[in-house]
């Protein structure tokens, strides 16, 4: 029987800087149920007039954390959620969301790997939380994760990422496409075909693929992965955000 989804109240429980314009809200749910990697809810921020607002954020909790999950939030100009999340929101505060939504875009360890994931600045969110999930359950899956942003101060979870490279066996690979600090040891470019194939390389078409960013950013790498050998039955993609990386 499938489960009806309802709006309820979620109420702020902790705030994290991510970046110098994104931020992690933890949510905290009183009708909690365990989410699939890849998910999302929707959140509606309602005026006093009743005018009412609706977007869609991906979670980027691990499905094991009970009771709450994070949000993480790019503001978008011009955009009516996305600011009133990332400049006015306060721990303590009330808001309604529905979910989890979504049964394509996701992956759980019982799906097995290797797995290849793809990101583009904020489309890391998903991702996130099918790695967090992986490391919570124990996971041997092989994993790599590459991911584009913009400059090293613009990678998102970065800490988080380093964590879960030296403890649970995630090899994570970054490229910064405008700005790179001195010394830099990874890609300095937009991801294209020969980067995919180089990242992709010990897994080949045994890869189960996910690649979520920017429209262009998941084209080229969705095409990369083909050109790699993976078949397109196992490269799941989503548009996310609106910036490039």
């Amino acid at each position: 029987m499938k489960r009806t989804l309802e709006w309820q109240i979620a109420t702020v429980k902790a705030i994290r800087q991510e970046t110098a314009n994104v931020k992690t809200l933890t949510l905290a749910l009183l009708k909690w149920v365990p989410h699939r990697p890849g998910q999302h809810y929707d959140i509606r921020l309602t005026a006093e007039d009743g005018y009412s607002a609706q977007r869609s954020y991906s979670i980027g909790s691990e499905p094991e954390r009970h009771g709450e999950i994070d949000i993480t939030v790019e503001p978008i100009r011009d955009g009516e959620v996305s600011p009133f999340l990332d400049d006015v929101v306060v721990v303590g505060d009330r808001f309604e969301v529905r979910g989890p939504i979504g049964g394509y875009f996701v992956w759980e360890a019982s799906d097995g790997g290797p797995l290849l994931l793809v990101a583009g600045g904020s489309g890391i969110v998903p991702l996130m939380a099918m790695a967090r999930h992986r490391a919570a359950v124990g996971a041997t899956v092989p994993a790599r994760l590459l991911y584009s942003s913009r400059s090293f101060d613009d990678i998102i979870y970065r800490a988080d990422l380093d964590a879960l490279a030296n403890r649970d066996g995630l090899q994570v690979f970054h490229t910064l496409t405008r700005s790179q600090p001195e010394g830099w040891q990874g890609f300095a470019r937009r991801i294209d075909d020969r980067m995919v194939a180089e990242v992709n390389k010990p897994f080949g078409p045994k890869a189960q693929v996910f690649i979520c960013g920017p429209t262009a950013l998941v084209e080229t790498a969705a095409d990369a992965a083909e050109a790699a050998g993976v078949a397109a039955e196992r490269i799941k993609t989503e548009r996310f955000g609106p910036t490039g990386a």
